[in-house]
């Protein structure tokens, strides 16, 4: 099979031919139809993060595509039914944050694309139990995006408890945040768009928006106060900047939610305006499989839409470069 491969952190991915691997017991064989690219993978493939992966390995955590094998102890999935592998790649199911719906924060938790080979390559194997079936009606394509940029950003939104007529400002409309911006909306509120590049805030109007701030030339804590403050400010640009300007934005009472995770690990926290505000910082990591099901479950209803570009994985190292430049809209997805 072709597979993507992280060889050095300070080195290009190779496209390289590699045996199909085999699934274990407990696992399954996948042959990926579409893997998406998530910023993550960026990370990854370059050792941003404190916590490194280890090279040789295979990023990718939005793999979709279609079960070919399965171990000798899997009994809930079938050969022939598409599935998508998501970050949680696995976790140990015993935990307390396992056993009260909170596995995304169990601390024996397996990576896919991280401590576990990812789905940017041909095949993919994955615990059986924490891959999720991909409804009728939903294109690998279309579902790869769903399985990160959009579990991710659902869970932002849950957690941010944005009510009807509240007002919700997305920092950073792009991969993630054209998704953050449709949940928001499905939840009942006002939504205001940031984003320093027009071609995205002409996506965010398209989707339904109710007000967009080009940071790039006005000052979006004044735009947004100016409406009467945010009631939720979701962040999913990785500036320490970026996610200084969403508290600022704030009514009082208002939710700050951290999703992206800038490099230096660091944001400046005004004290007395968060206390005396009351404003509430929460940070918000990926969505459980319950969530993921939702996701699918909200998107094969026609309640969300997905703005992706395809690539081929040959191309895995210019799509970097694009992401980083911000050239893309949206989301990119391997079609394997």
């Amino acid at each position: 099979m072709r597979a993507a491969v992280v060889t050095a952190f300070d080195k290009p991915l190779e496209i390289q031919d590699l045996p199909v691997p085999e699934p274990g017991p407990d696992q399954v064989l996948v042959r990926i139809e579409a893997s998406g690219l998530c910023h993550t993978d960026i990370h990854a493939a370059r050792g941003d993060w404190p916590v490194k992966p280890a090279p040789p390995f295979t990023p990718g955590h939005e793999g979709v595509g279609i079960v070919e094998k399965v171990g000798s102890a899997v009994t809930g999935r079938t050969v022939g039914e598409r599935v998508a592998i998501p970050w949680l790649g696995y976790a140990c199911g015993t935990c307390s944050y396992c056993v009260s719906g909170r596995e995304t924060l169990c601390e024996a938790q397996l990576n896919t694309g991280y401590a576990l080979d990812g789905g940017h390559a041909e095949y993919a194997v994955a615990h059986a139990a924490y891959v999720v079936p991909v409804p009728e009606g939903i294109t690998p394509a279309e579902a790869a995006p769903l399985t990160c940029a959009g579990v991710t950003t659902y869970k932002a939104v849950k957690v941010s408890g944005v009510r009807p007529a509240e007002r919700a400002a997305i920092f950073g409309i792009g991969g993630l945040g054209h998704l953050a911006q449709q949940y928001a909306q499905i939840f009942g509120a006002e939504t205001v768009a940031v984003d320093i590049t027009e071609d995205k805030l002409r996506l965010a109007r398209d989707l339904g928006a109710a007000h967009t701030v080009n940071a790039a030339t006005g000052d979006p804590v004044a735009e947004i106060q100016a409406l009467g403050g945010a009631d939720v400010a979701i962040v999913l640009a990785a500036s320490p900047r970026v996610l200084e300007q969403a508290h600022a934005s704030l009514r009082r009472g208002g939710r700050l939610v951290l999703v992206s995770l800038p490099k230096d690990n660091a944001m400046r926290l005004p004290v007395f305006e968060t206390v005396l505000g009351g404003i509430s910082v929460i940070g918000s990591i990926v969505g459980t499989r319950a969530d993921l099901a939702e996701v699918f479950q909200l998107h094969a209803a026609g309640r969300t839409r997905v703005s992706y570009e395809t690539r081929k994985l040959e191309e895995i190292n210019q799509s970097f470069e694009e992401i980083l430049s911000s050239e893309v809209t949206a989301r990119l997805v391997f079609e394997l």
